[in-house]
């Protein structure tokens, strides 16, 4: 076997190599679903209801099947300042 093909199979492989090694293995964790009922903490505090809307915004709601939502009372505080990063 010539240099040159020692070189040429020698790049495959490791080529080869590399490319396997690249797939599988994804440790990213998905966000959670949002779930079919809505959670207690959206009706106890501005922050929670915010929460769960914004876990709503990024799950694709439209693709969820639809959720009660006649014993959420939306919380209302009088006296703290605005949340400015919504």
């Amino acid at each position: 076997m010539t240099p040159i093909r020692r070189i040429t199979l020698a790049s495959a492989l490791a080529t080869g190599l590399a490319l396997g090694a690249c797939g599988g293995g994804d440790d990213n964790v998905a966000a959670p679903a949002a779930t079919d009922a809505v959670p207690d903490s959206a009706s106890q505090s501005i922050a929670g209801f915010v929460s769960y809307l914004k876990e709503l915004v990024m799950s694709s709601a439209d693709l969820l099947e639809p959720v009660d939502v006649s014993t959420v009372t939306p919380p209302v505080d009088e006296t703290s300042e605005p949340d400015t990063s919504i």
